[in-house]
């Protein structure tokens, strides 16, 4: 695996991977875990070459939120995008992606102040610029987004869609533990206390879901029972609780047309998210 720090190197490097066929993306901030292989391994099903980037982007972090804590492991990380066969690595400091007087920014205006767009201010600007300066560096053929991220997903789509990049923005599913916790890079965040608490956020989308199964259709009535599930766990500081439209992220009054479920709370020094899709009524 060969890994690169400057833009001009990544694409020198991205040019001789080209004549490979389909090139993957697949963007993280290290700190890798399940998640982010399953990334991985479906850009190399799909794809002849895949580029991965670590670049812990400090533009979409608040100044009150967890930048200089958040978890940096690259010597491990590498070992584990190297095992999965991915052909380079693109780990740039902040100062190769934002050098000195930039000031050109990529905003998805109305959508990214809903969800956590709307608790965190400014952090899908800082996300959408990044992504749309690594679509432009690398110019993947493919790039790869989880699921839990859905917000960011529906941002980036319709980036993508708006800016006429070129690429296939494939959304893998969520991974999980066994007992149903999403994998987080800020799950390390938890003490063993808090991981058992944070299982609520499971339990409420489960307990949704479920209802929506049964024939309930009204968003209202199903978001109050997944407060009443979450009042199990008084120790979870809810952020958020939505039905929203999974493109839009605007609310819906019911599930005839499907919709997505988000979650996010603080568990501890953790903000963790996670989210289901609830398919269409027939």
């Amino acid at each position: 695996m060969r890994i690169t720090r400057t833009v001009a190197e990544t694409r020198s490097a991205v040019a001789e991977l080209r004549g490979k066929g389909a090139l993957g993306l697949v963007p993280t901030m290290g700190a890798l875990h399940a998640g982010h292989i399953s990334l991985v391994r479906a850009a190399r099903a799909a794809c002849h070459a895949v580029v991965a980037t670590i670049f812990v982007n400090p533009t979409q972090f608040g100044p009150n939120e967890d930048f200089s804590k958040y978890p940096r492991t690259f010597d491990a990380d590498c070992a584990l995008l190297e095992a999965e066969g991915v052909d380079l690595l693109f780990a740039p400091e902040p100062a190769e992606i934002y050098p000195e007087g930039f000031s050109t920014v990529v905003e998805v205006e109305g959508i990214s102040d809903r969800l956590d767009g709307h608790s965190r201010p400014g952090h899908f600007r800082g996300v959408a610029t990044v992504v749309a300066k690594l679509f432009n560096i690398v110019a993947p053929d493919k790039a790869f987004f989880g699921q839990k991220d859905a917000a960011q997903v529906a941002i980036l789509r319709r980036m993508v869609r708006d800016l006429n990049f070129p690429l296939e923005l494939v959304v893998c599913p969520i991974v999980r533990d066994p007992d149903g916790l999403a994998l987080s890079s800020r799950n390390r965040y938890l003490s063993p206390g808090d991981r058992q608490s944070a299982l609520v956020l499971h339990r409420t989308l489960h307990r949704i879901e479920a209802r929506a199964a049964a024939g309930e259709t009204d968003t209202a009535a199903l978001l109050d029972a997944g407060l009443a599930a979450l009042a199990d766990e008084p120790g979870v500081r809810l952020d958020y609780l939505r039905i929203v439209d999974p493109n839009t992220l605007e609310d819906v009054p019911t599930l005839r047309h499907g919709a997505l479920v988000a979650v996010a709370a603080w568990v501890g020094p953790a903000r963790l998210i996670d989210n289901v899709l609830i398919p269409p009524r027939p």
